[in-house]
């Protein structure tokens, strides 16, 4: 091996530093696995409160509803982090200790429309954690998080939570109903401040959507980050979950086992698919990773362990519906998924802006899953455009699944540049964007953001070929079939044979809930471990030098170990792909549900026509209006001439507004609408849109005041104007001078 001394004698002299070292971070580590075991049963007898750092109170409980739910709606009070994480103050504190400055500021951002308003006017954030087997709070368990974040930026934050156990007879829209309730009473705590924006993490993406969706005019900005809403969507050779449901056998597995646990679905079956869907990870990696850093790694380790060990369950008409509508069906993007019978539901009602966060490095949710539902849905960005909608698309090329809540690297970029960006995507024309953040090269640790318009054609670039997908559809149909057979089947007697103790006994007997209790102070066997790990902490620990010939003799074979389990990996999961496909691409199954006949014209005359007849709507618009009007169209055709929007041109376009006398008093509220029937005038005919200028300043003061303004605007910007920027400032001059 390179870089090892020379045998014998270096060998000699660090093998026994190399077996003390070795003894004592075995009898370490295999004390952490004890105090993991103890946290998860501390963490139990406690009910499994939600994971977070930060101190809360409690708003509402959804069990108090007309139709009671497991949630509740809790407002996070401070960024301190108590003794005990799990320790409620009974007293909240006044709403200064949130509501630190201005609605959508940071320490370097101010919103395009800057108001001297009372803290209560700070747009309040409301979180949705993802209830996929594990319990809430990842999205604050950190102080770097999102709600870290939030607070920083002087938000008001309050955050979804849920018990162990489901209410009996809980169902996927009793949830949603509550949300929305509890997003009802978020709005009403703060009637002055912009509309409440709702963050969700995973599954809580999806679930944000479905309020959404019942509820636009209740909502403001939205931020679904890792949100499988396209479940079929992904790249042949990679993302081999999506295949599981298929080679199950569809919904039915689910119903079986809510069955056995009479009527309830264990998360802990969840948790498990994820961890084998990294066997290298979760057979050696974390483990070694935490052996290998015994004496700095604990800490991060048993905080994240008590999350992920956290184990939560739900009704079996809950999973059902996940599985069957989100899941194998894939229904929400098509805006078939019901949540009551006849009552679809249409992603494209939410007319807010949407923020959509995924990365290329997440084998859970991949960014076809994330992004693929905006295509499907709207089909084109001139149609997004059409319905006055923003969509912002951002990636990150690396970050896993779990990162994109967790890290705290990522919230301290990506997740603060989010929100400082609320604000500004109520100003946004409208229009399918990528968000891009960029370190700012003039200052450390701070960032460029821009916005960059996109087609959904560049969205699926990503994917390899769409067509891949028809092959879920048979899927489906094998999934309903089997599901209606165990029910007249198999169900009646899994049901008859279950009970309440007997769901139990399987419950603990799961093997995650096994290895935490059977590796705990339950176990009398680990009671010298406990004495041993004390002895050696307390100033007898004899850690073997990193430049140790044995210490990197281990590392090698611990990469040898990874590599050999990610290699079995890949040849697992390539076999489930080829499996899948040699069942699913079948003729057989392809006859037993063929996928729909789509008539491709026919809806691309249906929107053209929709088009051309906005686009008629917008040309009369065109000559309407007066000098705010004017002086809305006139910024936007600056920060619009490159395509390119820099969130700091919104800002010096707010500044702008507020130093002409005609436009300074404008609301918010007035401005959103100027702004977004004016960018959709120029995005119609942007040479036709300039030309217009003259009929909406008749006077020639008015026009030297509006050319006074367009000049005021490019010395704003601090540099030379682009070309593009100085065509668009001569068409201007030009329209107004003639």
């Amino acid at each position: 091996m390179q870089n090892l001394p020379a045998p014998p004698l270096g060998w000699i002299q660090d093998a026994f530093p190399y077996a003390v070292d070795t003894l004592q971070r075995t009898i370490l580590f295999w004390d952490v696995m004890r105090q993991r075991g103890n946290i998860y049963l501390s963490h139990l007898r406690r009910g499994q409160p939600p994971v977070l750092v930060f101190e809360y109170e409690g708003v509402l409980s959804g069990t108090e509803l007309e139709r009671p739910v497991n949630y509740s709606l809790i407002r996070i009070l401070d960024r301190r982090s108590p003794k005990h994480p799990d320790r409620r103050r009974q007293a909240a504190p006044p709403a200064a200790a949130v509501d630190r400055r201005d609605p959508g500021r940071d320490r370097r951002h101010k919103p395009l429309v800057a108001e001297k308003a009372p803290r209560a006017t700070s747009r309040p954030i409301v979180i949705i954690d993802p209830r996929a087997g594990h319990g809430p709070g990842i999205g604050g368990s950190k102080q770097d998080s999102q709600i870290g974040m939030a607070l920083d930026a002087g938000h008001p934050v309050y955050f979804m939570i849920f018990k162990t156990r489901p209410v009996p007879g809980q169902t996927l829209e009793d949830v949603r109903n509550a949300q929305v309730r509890f997003v009802e009473e978020v709005r009403r705590r703060h009637p002055e401040a912009p509309k409440p924006a709702v963050v969700g993490n995973c599954q809580g993406g999806w679930a944000a959507a479905l309020v959404g969706a019942e509820r636009p005019e209740l909502i403001g900005p939205m931020v679904f980050n890792g949100s499988p809403l396209s479940y079929w969507g992904g790249v042949e050779g990679a993302n081999p979950m999506r295949y599981l449901g298929g080679l199950l056998g569809g919904v039915w597995f689910n119903s079986f086992l809510s069955d056995l646990g009479n009527g309830i679905f264990d998360g802990a079956n969840l948790v498990a698919n994820f961890e084998n869907l990294n066997p290298a990870n979760t057979l050696w990696s974390k483990s070694y990773n935490l052996y290998a850093k015994i004496d700095t790694e604990v800490e991060r380790y048993l905080t994240f362990e008590k999350w992920w060990g956290g184990f939560f369950l739900m009704t079996g008409q809950e999973i059902h519906t996940i599985v069957d509508g989100l899941f194998v069906g894939n229904k929400l993007e098509r805006g078939e998924f019901e949540l009551a019978p006849g009552k679809r539901i249409d992603l494209k009602a939410n007319n807010q802006p949407v923020v959509v966060f995924a990365s290329f490095g997440d084998n859970i949710t991949p960014p076809q899953q994330a992004f693929n539902w905006i295509v499907r849905a709207y089909g084109s960005a001139g149609e997004i455009r059409r319905r006055r909608q923003v969509i912002v698309v951002h990636t990150h090329e690396d970050i896993g699944h779990l990162g994109i809540f967790v890290s705290a690297k990522i919230a301290r970029r990506d997740h603060k540049e989010i929100i400082a960006s609320f604000t500004m995507l109520d100003y946004l024309p409208p229009g399918l964007y990528e968000m891009i953040i960029e370190d700012d090269p003039e200052r450390a640790d701070e960032y460029q953001v821009r916005f960059v318009e996109k087609t959904t054609e560049d969205l699926l670039a990503i994917d390899d070929r769409p067509e891949e997908e028809m092959a879920f559809y048979g899927v489906k149909r094998v999934s309903e079939l089997n599901d209606a057979l165990y029910r007249f089947t198999l169900a009646p007697w899994v049901r008859a044979a279950s009970s309440e103790s007997s769901a139990e006994i399987l419950r603990q007997l799961h093997p995650l809930r096994v290895q935490r209790w059977l590796f705990s102070d339950l176990n009398p066997w680990l009671i010298p471990v406990n004495m041993w790990a004390s002895i050696i902490r307390n100033d007898n620990r004899q850690p073997a030098a990193e430049t140790n010939v044995y210490r990197r003799m281990e590392k090698r074979v611990a990469e040898s170990i990874e590599n050999g389990l990610n290699f079995y990996r890949d040849m697992r999961d390539s076999f489930w792909e080829q499996l899948f496909r040699t069942i699913y691409e079948n003729p057989w199954i392809k006859a037993l549900h063929p996928a729909p006949a789509v008539d491709p014209g026919a809806s691309a005359r249906r929107v053209e026509a929709l088009r051309r007849q906005d686009a008629d709507d917008l040309r009369q618009a065109m000559g309407k209006g007066g000098f705010r009007e004017a002086a809305v169209r006139i910024i936007l055709a600056l920060l619009l001439a490159d395509f390119e929007q820099q969130r700091t041109g919104y800002v010096m376009a707010g500044r702008l507004t507020r130093t002409n006398q005609r436009t300074r008093d404008i609301s918010p509220g007035e401005l959103q609408d100027l702004v977004r029937v004016q960018a959709r005038i120029l995005q119609t005919d942007t040479d036709e849109a300039i030309a217009a200028l003259p009929r909406l300043l008749p006077t020639a003061k008015e026009r030297r005041e509006a050319l006074a303004l367009l000049q005021k605007g490019v010395g704003m910007l601090g540099r030379e104007p682009n070309p593009q920027e100085k065509v668009a400032v001569a068409k201007i001059e030009a329209a107004l001078s003639a």
